[in-house]
């Protein structure tokens, strides 16, 4: 989940990996690693991504940033990200009401 964060947060921010590199001093093949969840990140350099992709590591670690008014529909993004077609219809079945409700 981290490395999808940060592959959200970079293309959002449309910064491609080498960009993303380059700005850290590491090699494009790390960043590539590190979004497909093939070696982790140490502190240091979450710290350096999150600089340059203006994100918290609330975000990158949690999915949640309480900094921006989106925190609670990044949330419910990323929890559907590996949701099969059948549990998003299911989804969307209980959520319609709630968001269609005028009180």
């Amino acid at each position: 989940m981290i490395g999808n964060r940060i592959r959200k947060a970079r293309e959002d921010k449309g910064i491609t990996q080498e960009i993303l590199a380059e700005s850290m001093d590491v090699s494009n093949a790390y960043i590539s690693k590190i979004e497909r969840g093939r070696t982790p990140v140490n502190l240091d350099n979450l710290d350096k991504i999150c600089a340059v992709l203006e994100t918290s590591p609330e975000y990158i670690l949690h999915g949640t940033n309480t900094s921006t008014d989106e925190y609670m529909r990044n949330e419910i993004i990323d929890m559907l990200q590996g949701c099969s077609a059948e549990k998003i219809k299911l989804i969307a079945q209980v959520i319609k009401p709630i968001v269609e409700y005028k009180g």
